[in-house]
């Protein structure tokens, strides 16, 4: 999927401004110039658009986690050079701290039924028999489903 459009739709859903974003990547020591920051915030069809790097991505997603649920054994973890699908939804299953009924909760909003062993699959090692490929669709409608999400009124 296009990590440019992730980025923007994350941006949007939680209201990340530019202080926001960078902090996400200082925390994880990822360094960015905030001209590149700006360049992917940008749609393709305008002047200064850049592609944003599978790495800078998995960079901001791992600042995300660090942001909401703090380090692990407070070491930095490891960019991929090599985003999939599988492992975009999985950094955001961590961050958001979603269980994997929350995920199926969430996409419901977007009239998409899965059941947990299915939703399993997407989590496995690449090489076991049950391991399932997310697909971009998926992963779109996911993020419909947390933008429905967070704009629903909290009730207290």
């Amino acid at each position: 999927m296009d990590n440019n459009y992730i980025f923007y739709k994350l941006r949007k859903i939680y209201q990340w401004d530019e202080e926001k974003i960078g902090s996400f990547f200082q925390s994880v020591q990822y360094v960015v110039s905030p001209l590149d920051i700006f360049a992917w915030m940008k749609q393709e069809q305008y002047e200064g658009f850049k592609v944003m790097p599978d790495e800078a991505l998995a960079a901001l997603l791992n600042g995300f986690i660090a942001d909401k649920r703090g380090l692990q054994n407070g070491k930095i973890p490891e960019h991929e050079q090599k985003l999939t699908n599988n492992i975009i939804l999985r950094k955001l299953k961590i961050a958001l701290n979603f269980k994997d009924e929350d995920i199926v909760d969430t996409l419901k909003l977007v009239d998409i039924r899965i059941g947990k062993p299915e939703l399993s699959a997407f989590f496995r090692d690449p090489k076991h028999s049950h391991y399932r490929i997310c697909g971009d669709q998926f992963l779109r409608n996911f993020i419909r489903g947390l933008q429905q999400k967070e704009s629903k009124p909290s009730a207290s």
